[in-house]
């Protein structure tokens, strides 16, 4: 049994990511910034967590990351204004990852998006721009911390039923459930072997696609 905190955890992918983690016995913490969501993650599982992330300094979040096992960040802005981009899909979640470390919590998984690479090759004048940059840096920041961390970048999000099978490394949008998204997350907390890696995936074809944990190789 691990405790893992959620962050953003009223986001779609967090919604389907508690349920899994409770069934193989893990008590989650979904942290979210609408008191109103509450009933709904708790639904699932999860002990429902009220913080304004986006304004939080380090101590503050390592005040409730304190006590759990891992870190899971799922939050993001979700669009909007660059400024407010930057602030939680980079800044917050720096600070995150400092705050784990203050608050001795290792184990730290990021879901970031299959093109968050260096050379992402989104034009600064893009709207996508911010997300693009904003996710690079928080990977990199994660690649840089003490931390035992795990970056998964899964391709283009969909609603479609589980198929509890991706491909490493697809080509194209990279094409992923929702649902396997959430699956690949509660396989990763468990598999050490995943530790400094970052995955990047999508569902792929019957073809090209392999059981979930034969993809992560452990």
């Amino acid at each position: 049994m691990s405790r893992i905190i959620v962050f953003g955890g009223h986001g779609r992918i967090a919604l389907l990511l508690a349920p899994l983690l409770v069934a193989q016995g893990d008590e989650v913490t979904g942290v979210i910034r609408n008191p109103a969501h509450a009933p709904e993650v708790e639904a699932g599982g999860a002990r429902a967590l009220v913080a304004d992330v986006e304004n939080m300094d380090v101590e503050a979040l390592a005040e409730i990351i304190r006590g759990h096992d891992a870190v899971v960040w799922s939050a993001g802005a979700g669009g909007g204004s660059p400024e407010r981009t930057y602030a939680v899909d980079r800044d917050a979640a720096q600070r995150s990852m400092d705050a784990a470390e203050r608050a001795g919590v290792r184990r730290y998984v990021m879901v970031s998006w299959l093109g968050s690479t260096a050379d992402h090759g989104v034009p600064e004048g893009d709207s996508f721009y911010p997300y693009a940059d904003a996710k690079w840096a928080a990977d990199e920041h994660l690649r840089a911390s003490g931390l035992e961390g795990t970056i998964l970048g899964p391709g283009t999000l969909t609603f479609d039923a589980p198929t509890s099978r991706v491909q490493i490394d697809p080509d194209g949008s990279g094409a992923v459930s929702r649902a396997d998204v959430a699956a690949v997350i509660a396989a990763t907390l468990h598999a050490p072997c995943t530790i400094g890696r970052t995955i990047r995936f999508g569902n792929g074809d019957p073809e090209s696609s392999v059981p979930i944990a034969e993809a992560l190789g452990c």
